[in-house]
């Protein structure tokens, strides 16, 4: 059980190796049981970058402190992370531009 915490605590520990910018074009939202009684938070999103479209997920330990970051359709953010295979995880993310009419 020791290791299963390890692994659901770390799960938010994502090394930035790599950088994306695009615009939010859709994203999905779940929490997914990881271990027991232990949960994530997954949030996945579409995004638009210069050259295509990329899925990008990210994976938050459900804690008492957990700080789940809401998106909004539109906005335009910058990401860092890094691939898995065909797919990018990220943790931290900055807003470039919103999306909201002004």
């Amino acid at each position: 059980m020791n290791v299963q915490e390890k692994k659901w605590l770390a799960i938010g520990n994502i090394r930035k190796e790599a950088v994306l910018t695009g615009k939010i074009k859709s994203f999905t939202e779940e929490k997914q049981r990881f271990y027991h009684n232990r949960f994530i938070y997954v949030q996945e999103l579409k995004l638009q970058t210069v050259s295509k479209q990329i899925i990008v997920k990210r994976m938050t330990p459900v804690t008492k402190n957990a700080k789940i970051d809401p998106f909004t359709v539109g906005d335009v953010i910058r990401i860092y992370g890094n691939w898995d295979g065909n797919q990018f995880h990220f943790h931290d993310f900055e807003l470039v531009s919103s999306g909201k009419n002004v």
